[in-house]
């Protein structure tokens, strides 16, 4: 697949809603995502084939650490590499705005996405009780650090 990682634009917001409802039992509101696209900390990618939005991946940039929001894919394009594209875009954006740590939460049942967090060098560092408000998961909080 010839996929493409290019930042987000307002005009991909409509296929981004999709997948965050197809992907998070409390998928982001437009606005959020609106909000997300003005912020100057926040990063947001989406990976694209045949320009059509398959996944996207968000991040905060403060200072010398970035915390990545989210990451999701369409149903219809699971394990076919997708997730791991837009995670190394992350990761090279952060390295060369000279960021020294990477952090995010993760649902202790998300083993696909653990793994993937793990390939690049994410380590657990620490548990977030009853983290997710849909069923009060636990999250396993997972740092990268240069």
């Amino acid at each position: 697949m010839n996929i493409k990682i290019e930042s987000m634009g307002i005009d991909d917001i409509d296929s981004v809603l999709k997948i965050s409802k197809l992907s998070f039992p409390h998928p982001w509101s437009r606005r959020s995502f609106e909000q997300e696209l003005e912020n100057s900390f926040a990063t947001y990618l989406v990976a694209k084939l045949d320009d059509q939005v398959i996944g996207y991946g968000g991040m905060w940039i403060i200072i010398d650490e970035g915390h990545i929001t989210n990451i999701a894919i369409h149903p219809d394009y699971r394990n076919r590499g997708v997730g791991d594209k837009i995670l190394h875009k992350m990761i090279t954006t952060c390295s060369e705005k000279k960021v020294i740590a990477m952090t995010l939460e993760v649902r202790v049942s998300n083993i696909a996405a653990q793994k993937l967090y793990s390939k690049y060098g994410f380590v657990e560092e620490g548990i977030r009780k009853k983290y997710y408000e849909d069923n009060g998961e636990d999250a396993l909080l997972m740092w990268k650090r240069w």
